[in-house]
């Protein structure tokens, strides 16, 4: 019976859950855009014990959004989660943060592409799933154009959601694509993923563990000919 508090600080969104064997025990979210997880996310996890009444001694792990993020948002829960990790003498879970947009889509599509906005030079972050949630390419950044995706929406329909959606819905013109716009990585969505990585222990080295900060996927736009 696994006891695991999950935290999610990847973007906007300061989101805690604390959870039983893969089940939810309390929920703390908040998406101010002004990024308030310093000043909520210990607060969150402290709502989230008492609500439980767990203790911090009865934690069996900790998990935590791995990125791609922002650096202030991954920062602050990755330092938290790693702290607790170590203080605590626990196992640190990552989960990857694109699959918790993906798993938020309620009525799968042939193709789930979550979209994260690089907020520079027109590009994004995504990944692409099918229909089962089976990862079919690995996350990379790339900069919209109005041909992009068109090796998925040619075969079928194709859900896009995150904060990169509304960017790639103003030039996408396909009537294969599907929009789920205002969705933001949650912890709701770590508590399964944590819960099945901790029974095959699935685990993080806490002392070298670094998220995937989203400066690392600011690319350069291409060079005019």
């Amino acid at each position: 019976m696994a006891k695991i508090l999950c935290l999610e600080t990847a973007t906007t969104n300061c989101s805690v859950a604390l959870s039983e064997n893969g089940k939810v025990l309390a929920f703390r979210e908040d998406n101010n855009k002004g990024y308030s997880h310093a000043e909520r996310l210990h607060l969150f996890i402290e709502e989230v014990l008492q609500e439980s009444k767990i203790t911090f001694q009865e934690l069996d792990a900790i998990a935590v959004s791995k990125g791609p993020g922002s650096y202030t948002g991954l920062r602050i829960g990755v330092s938290s989660a790693k702290g607790l990790c170590y203080s605590l003498g626990i196992p640190l879970i990552s989960i990857p943060t694109l699959q918790l947009l993906a798993l938020q889509i309620n009525q799968p599509t042939q193709f789930i592409i979550p979209l994260l906005d690089a907020r520079k030079n027109g590009g994004i972050c995504l990944d692409v799933f099918d229909a089962e949630m089976n990862e079919i390419r690995q996350t990379k950044a790339e900069i919209l154009e109005e041909t992009s995706f068109s090796e998925y929406l040619q075969k079928g329909i194709v859900s896009f959601i995150g904060s990169g959606a509304e960017k790639w819905k103003g030039l996408c013109t396909s009537p294969q694509a599907v929009f789920v716009e205002n969705a933001y990585p949650s912890a709701l969505q770590m508590v399964s993923l944590a819960d099945e990585k901790y029974k095959k222990s699935d685990i993080e080295d806490v002392a070298y563990f670094e998220p995937y900060y989203l400066k690392d996927f600011l690319i350069k736009a291409p060079r005019k000919a």
